[in-house]
């Protein structure tokens, strides 16, 4: 049987593994998806030994960049994003190719691009993972100026102390890539001046578990526009899937 799965760690917030068994259900697909929960990334080479038919697996927290070091290569894209969520596995004359690739760039555009006003002209992004590098990748695919946020300040971060109430007038959509308020601490939330939010103002959180987080419940109680990750999700688990099942790398 045909194996995919998840890495990362935790794992416990994720829908993943139930949106690919409802999908070989539906569609009588021989396979399984496992969680593969590591607490850290060297025990990949033992998943690897472990799961003789693993064709590929999706990628998590917090190892969207680590990963890299341990791949036989990038798709264009990945590379130039430089984090990886997709990797699809060739096993070729006894060697074991481990290609990766780039989805959440494409689930987030298209998920997002149905919501966008002429106003969204400039985005914070919260947070500098791996997550936030696709989301940049992507936001500059559509022309839209992004500045990213962090803890600390740094040459390509503003701290969330530098939020002002002049510079939310002017970045009216706002990303959230860390995983504050994922299930289960579901009260934190980003530092931010919410109370200067307006109804102009688009809310998007990558976080998907709970379907309202503490992020988005600001939005709402300031009537801005709110997405959660959870279609995001969707459509980059489609296109790992057309990744996987393709004979290009």
């Amino acid at each position: 049987m045909n194996t995919f799965g998840l890495i990362g760690f935790p794992l416990g917030h994720s829908f993943s593994k139930a949106f690919f068994t409802d999908k070989f259900d539906k569609e009588n697909i021989h396979a399984q998806y496992l969680n593969f929960e590591l607490k850290h990334i060297a025990d990949l080479e033992q998943v690897l030994q472990e799961q003789p038919n693993l064709i590929g697996f999706n990628i998590t927290i917090p190892y969207k960049e680590e990963i890299i070091s341990r791949l036989s290569s990038l798709s264009p894209e990945a590379q130039a994003i430089g984090a990886v969520n997709v990797v699809k596995i060739k096993y070729n004359q006894g060697k074991t190719e481990l290609i990766g690739h780039n989805s959440d760039v494409y689930g987030f555009v298209e998920s997002l691009r149905p919501m966008l006003q002429s106003w969204h002209k400039k985005a914070l992004v919260l947070g500098t993972g791996g997550a936030s590098k696709a989301i940049v990748y992507g936001l500059q695919s559509l022309g839209i100026h992004t500045q990213q946020v962090s803890r600390n300040r740094s040459n390509k971060a503003w701290s969330y102390q530098d939020i002002t109430h002049e510079i939310l007038c002017d970045y009216k959509l706002i990303v959230n890539c860390t995983p504050l308020g994922m299930y289960p601490n579901v009260e934190n939330k980003p530092l931010l001046p919410y109370g200067q939010l307006t109804d102009q103002h688009l809310l998007y959180d990558l976080v998907y578990n709970p379907e309202v987080t503490a992020f988005l419940s600001e939005g709402i109680k300031h009537k801005a526009a709110i997405k959660n990750g959870l279609e995001m999700l969707h459509l980059q688990a489609l296109k790992a899937w057309e990744i996987w099942n393709t004979n290009e790398d």
